[in-house]
């Protein structure tokens, strides 16, 4: 799979800086429209989303190489190289969450209530951004026969990017892809709900992504590892037991949207 969407000699466009920049601003897109409709100030929007991405990319980044750190200590020229992939999902949503939460407490605003306007467009752009990973070779699960991707039905154009090396693997970035998109849609419809507890949506975001990412990383080869252990299972674990909490949370103390407006 050719990783370069635009090569004009002097400069690359690569699918996978495209795809990302993409998903941000449709998920961003998403967030911009329903925060504005909640009543935050849009020049306050605009830089809360602005520092958000910078902060997001960033840590995505250092949890990436910090778990491939002999590797990049070997050629740390390569930790700048971000358009030749990893970007930990889980990275970029901790250093972002740490920056919301500071940023919310100092301006004395509700952070659950913003991140319930996040998670929607935030598991969209997901959803988009795994296809940066496709054509980067990246996220993959477990080698398969060529018969088990034909018997999928998928595009061929899936199965001929599947072929890596020498060895054909087990589409897991589009797994995980379309559980996001699913996801997604599940998250946007709830939101319709007109009395909607205060974290209803995170908690959703939470349980879901949790799940999703757990099963996944049971047959992906390439996961970030601590020792034996997958470092997005155990985050995942995390993810889904904060979501119940805030389940239970919501419905212990009933704080309630007022309609279109952040408090």
């Amino acid at each position: 799979m050719n990783s370069i969407m635009l090569d004009l000699g002097f400069f690359q466009i690569r699918w996978y800086s495209f795809l990302m920049l993409v998903s941000i601003l449709t998920g961003g897109f998403l967030i911009y429209k329903e925060a504005i409709k909640k009543g935050i100030d849009k020049e306050q929007l605009i830089d809360i989303m602005f520092y958000s991405v910078l902060i997001g990319i960033l840590g995505a980044r250092i949890y990436y190489v910090l778990f491939n750190l002999d590797y990049y200590l070997s050629s740390p020229i390569e930790i700048i190289q971000i358009w030749n992939g990893g970007l930990a999902i889980h990275g970029a949503l901790i250093a972002t969450l740490i920056f919301l939460s500071i940023y919310f407490k100092k301006k004395k605003m509700n952070l659950l209530l913003f991140l319930d306007i996040v998670v929607v467009g935030l598991i969209l752009a997901q959803s988009i951004g795994r296809w940066g990973n496709f054509f980067n070779a990246e996220a993959y699960g477990r080698p398969v026969s060529l018969k088990f991707l034909q018997g999928l039905h998928l595009p061929q154009f899936i199965i001929n990017g599947m072929h890596i090396g020498s060895t054909y693997y087990e589409p897991a970035f589009l797994y995980e892809s379309v559980l996001s998109l699913i996801g997604f849609i599940i998250l946007i419809s709830i939101r319709k709900v007109k009395k909607l507890k205060t974290g209803t949506l995170t908690s959703i975001y939470l349980i879901w992504y949790g799940i999703e990412r757990l099963i996944i990383e049971t047959f992906r080869s390439d996961s970030l590892m601590l020792g034996s252990l997958k470092v997005a299972q155990l985050v995942s674990i995390i993810c889904i037991i904060t979501g119940i909490i805030i389940v239970f949370r919501s419905i212990k103390y009933n704080k309630l949207y007022i309609k279109d407006k952040l408090i």
